[in-house]
């Protein structure tokens, strides 16, 4: 497990992303926040301590790959990699969802050449991912494929066909994490189309498992360093229970955060929110 030190620097980074988040939804009149909080502490776990990469190189040969195939989070991407240096956090600011510019409401290769791919329409993301990880194989490459995908993604049967396969073609590069969330755009998982037992599934499908809880920087952090070695035959899937709209009570668990403005009122109390839960946080 990393040290007390990196666990308070990680804890302090979360801070910033959902304090930024938060002025970022206001300022934009909007985005998905819901699922931007639930999954604050797996994407700056990953840009901040786990991934192998290198911003003043982005397409480093031997860099790790990250694919959001839950594409709608297009705005926790941007922050997470502003905070690591590949944009500039202005930008993010003054151009997010504007007209003509490259930061659009589902993250873009074309006009970002620093990503490893566009992402958007759901159940894409994992079968790519596979893909790259196959493709790393066969080039006797060693680095690894990250791709992060909803729980209500997993009603798309191109995420199936892409475990299946990661399975078969023995793929211990891919690494997949599920933002284990339990809502979607129309409400709660279950009441639409429930993907229980989401743990079980996995394990049917020849996986390596690690069950976490997402907002447990510990525990985030822990998942990355038990994976197996990058040779392995087993692709691994964390499983990370999260609460959608973490860390604001107005917004948590709640159907229509999952794409939701908020006004000047409703910033000052999250970000009260938000900075309490971070003081009780310290030294933990």
């Amino acid at each position: 497990m990393a040290n007390k030190t990196t666990l308070d620097e990680l804890r302090a980074k979360v801070y910033e992303y959902r304090r930024l988040m938060l002025i970022l939804c206001n300022k934009a009149k909007g985005l998905h926040i819901g699922g931007d909080l639930s999954s604050a502490e797996i994407l700056v776990c990953l840009y901040h301590h786990q991934l192998n990469i290198d911003p003043n190189n982005p397409e480093w040969d031997e860099r790790d790959r990250f694919v959001l195939s839950k594409g709608h989070g297009g705005a926790a991407l941007y922050l997470v990699m502003a905070q690591r240096g590949y944009l500039e956090m202005d930008e993010v600011f003054d151009t997010f969802k504007q007209h003509e510019t490259r930061l659009g409401m589902h993250p873009c290769k074309e006009l970002l050449p620093m990503l490893d791919t566009s992402s958007g329409s759901l159940g894409h993301g994992l079968p790519i991912a596979t893909g790259m990880a196959l493709a790393a194989r066969l080039d006797e490459k060693k680095h690894r494929i990250y791709c992060l995908i909803g729980d209500g993604e997993m009603n798309e049967g191109s995420i199936w066909e892409a475990a299946m396969a990661a399975a078969q073609f023995k793929l211990g590069n891919l690494v997949v994490i599920v933002d284990v969330n339990r809502m979607c755009l129309d409400g709660f998982i279950e009441d639409i189309m429930s993907v229980e037992p989401v743990s079980d599934k996995w394990r049917a499908f020849n996986w390596n498992l690690i069950e976490i809880d997402g907002h447990d920087i510990g525990q985030v952090v822990d998942a990355f360093e038990r994976l197996p070695d990058v040779n392995s035959d087993k692709p691994t899937i964390i499983i990370a229970h999260t609460i959608k709209g973490k860390g604001v009570s107005f917004l948590q668990n709640e159907p229509a955060a999952h794409h939701i403005s908020i006004d000047d009122e409703q910033l000052k109390a999250a970000l009260a929110e938000v900075g309490a839960e971070y003081e009780s946080s310290k030294g933990g």
